[in-house]
């Protein structure tokens, strides 16, 4: 059953983190970003079909902002007990065959997932330069089995407006996808 994204309030502060990257094996923190004119955080995950579906568009778009000052990271919260394709090891191997051109950090304590009131993969944040949640929402509205291109068409819009020091479109889509794996209590 898809989860959708919950709208954490827009001007919300980036929680700090600091996670093992899995391709690098260094630690990246959110201060590592400073330097950026902009951060996307996005909560993915190995298994997911809706990550999936969305992953090569994802990758081409980090590629392409990238060089624009945004910085981008994601992150995969979920319990690999019961999903080990999600596993660290399995997450390097993904990083490394996709060619991914971000640290992709593995939360295992699930505690930046929940700091983000993170709850589905993915889940896509872009915060602006002083680190304030400008947009949280889909990265367009192609879904796994629709007809629909992925674009990357509403997380361009944001990125575009973000970096051109203009707030993001007010209209905000929650992410659909898989929901966080939590481990249990």
């Amino acid at each position: 059953m898809a989860t959708q994204s919950r709208m954490l309030a827009l001007g919300t502060a980036a929680p700090s983190f600091r996670l093992m990257d899995t391709a690098s094996g260094k630690p990246i923190a959110l201060t590592d970003f400073a330097a950026s004119r902009a951060l996307l955080i996005a909560f993915i995950c190995n298994h997911c079909p809706y990550v999936k579906h969305v992953l090569d568009g994802f990758v081409a778009f980090a590629r392409e902002y990238r060089p624009r000052g945004l910085g981008v990271v994601a992150i995969s919260s979920n319990d690999v007990s019961t999903h080990p394709a999600d596993s660290p090891e399995e997450m390097k191997k993904l990083a490394g065959v996709r060619n991914f051109a971000f640290p992709y950090l593995y939360d295992e304590s699930q505690e930046v997932a929940r700091a983000y009131d993170a709850v589905c993969t993915p889940d896509f944040f872009l915060f602006d330069a002083d680190r304030r949640l400008a947009y949280h929402g889909e990265f367009d509205g192609s879904r796994p089995g629709s007809a629909q291109p992925v674009t990357g068409a509403d997380m361009r819009a944001a990125a575009e407006a973000v970096l051109g020091g203009r707030p993001a479109p007010e209209k905000q889509v929650p992410s659909v996808g898989c929901s966080i794996k939590w481990k249990a209590n």
